[in-house]
């Protein structure tokens, strides 16, 4: 046997090593700081002169920041060439202090002495009074991807105030953290519109909240004098994970990407009795309730065989809201390949298994003096529901939504900003 490997053969090892080595510095050149850029840092870089000598009013929370987590409540306000002149909060707040569902009243903030008018209180659009003295609306709020996920609704009030006061409107685009490919889910039917979904769009929709702006504007006929500031270097197949951006949470309950992955799935359970992991460290990818076998309930979403996840059975103590300070049993829901996995189908599939367990535990949400369960307001029709408690299969119901889901991807399309 040869000591010494031969000339040729030392040849293609020091190719095959280079080539390896730029692939990877061309990886991390993709995803480097110079090739990437948010709206916000777009607009404050390269098109100030869009809001040059005006009065601005500015829709943001924590996930506001630019490349090196720069606040841009303080960038703007620290900017001569314009006048910021009010801040707007969403659900959470402008610093995310808050708790979902918790209502907000106006304040002054301490960093800027700028009033804050909460979006999330007594009023979800902001009022006339509210935006006297605004010549602009500038949204910058970093979405995650799942209709009811209510930011994308304080961004459609606010371009409908905007266009009542005549004001622009302006959206700061920001990435998709689950890519812009993958559509899943039923669209929602208008009957069970709420905050939590309030235009014809599916569970995973697959847009920027630029793409979404645009949509709602002409679709829904909002006819806001609209701008989107779009992103440098994004392209729809990038994740969040494909970007140079650190994770800022958008809301006290999504504190990873990880977390924004299963919520348009897993956020389903918030409308039933058992526990969607709030008050635990892993909120959505954490179910469960004290009715629950962990192992049982594992075995039997793994025989299913759902591309891309794993279910591994899991105890847990929330600290708050259902079963606080009591012992829950359940999975813990861990996504082993991001291109495959489908958040929608593995969350219903939870929600059916769990029914089908337990059938004099589990329930669903109390329906309303009209029959809406609050399942049926996060699922976007009622006939879900029905079809899960009469024992139709997974993919019937699946099939059952796929007319509107393919009509909704047709006239997406005419609104996708990046290829």
């Amino acid at each position: 046997m040869k000591k010494w490997l031969s000339a040729g053969m030392l040849f293609v090892l020091v190719i095959t090593l280079l080539s390896s080595a730029m692939a990877e510095d061309d990886n991390h050149h993709k995803n480097s700081p110079r090739n990437f850029k948010t709206g916000a840092e777009v607009l404050l870089q390269d098109q100030q002169d869009l809001l040059k000598g005006k009065r601005v009013g500015l829709i943001t929370n924590p996930t506001g920041v630019d490349g090196k987590l720069n606040s841009i409540v303080d960038a703007m306000h620290n900017n001569p060439n314009f006048e910021l002149k009010a801040l707007y909060g969403p659900e959470h707040g402008v610093r995310g202090s808050e708790q979902a569902g918790s209502y907000v009243d106006f304040y002054i903030d301490k960093k800027t002495q700028l009033p804050v008018y909460s979006l999330y209180g007594k009023t979800k659009k902001p009022t006339p009074e509210m935006l006297k003295g605004i010549d602009v609306l500038v949204f910058d709020i970093q979405d995650v991807g799942t209709r009811f996920y209510t930011y994308i609704y304080t961004m459609a009030y606010a371009m409908e105030a905007a266009k009542e006061n005549n004001i622009e409107f302006v959206v700061l685009d920001r990435p998709n953290p689950l890519g812009g490919e993958a559509v899943e889910g039923p669209v929602l039917e208008p009957k069970y519109a709420t905050f939590v979904g309030l235009y014809p769009i599916p569970l995973r929709h697959g847009m920027t909240v630029g793409e979404l702006a645009m949509l709602f504007n002409k679709e829904f006929n909002i006819n806001a004098d609209l701008k989107v500031v779009k992103m440098k270097g994004w392209h729809r197949w990038k994740t969040y994970y494909e970007t140079p951006l650190q994770w800022v949470m958008p809301s006290p309950n999504m504190p990873t990407v990880d977390t924004a992955f299963v919520y348009p799935g897993a956020g389903l359970i918030e409308g039933t009795n058992v526990s969607e992991g709030r008050g635990t460290t892993r909120p959505f990818e954490t179910i469960g309730a004290p009715f629950i076998d962990g192992d049982v309930l594992a075995q039997k979403l793994n025989e299913l065989k759902l591309p891309g996840v794993m279910f591994r059975s899991n105890s847990f103590t929330p600290t708050f809201s259902k079963f606080a300070n009591v012992l829950s049993n359940g999975v813990q829901i861990h996504v082993t390949d991001y291109g495959s996995y489908n958040s929608v189908d593995t969350g219903l599939a939870v929600v059916k298994t769990i029914h089908d367990l337990y059938p004099n535990d589990f329930q669903f949400r109390a329906e309303n003096s009209q029959g809406i369960s609050y399942f049926d307001n996060l699922i976007g029709n009622g006939w879900v529901r029905e079809e899960i408690e009469k024992g139709t299969s997974l993919k019937e119901i699946r099939q059952k939504w796929m007319p509107e889901l393919d009509q909704f991807k047709k006239i997406r399309k005419h609104y996708l900003l990046y290829k």
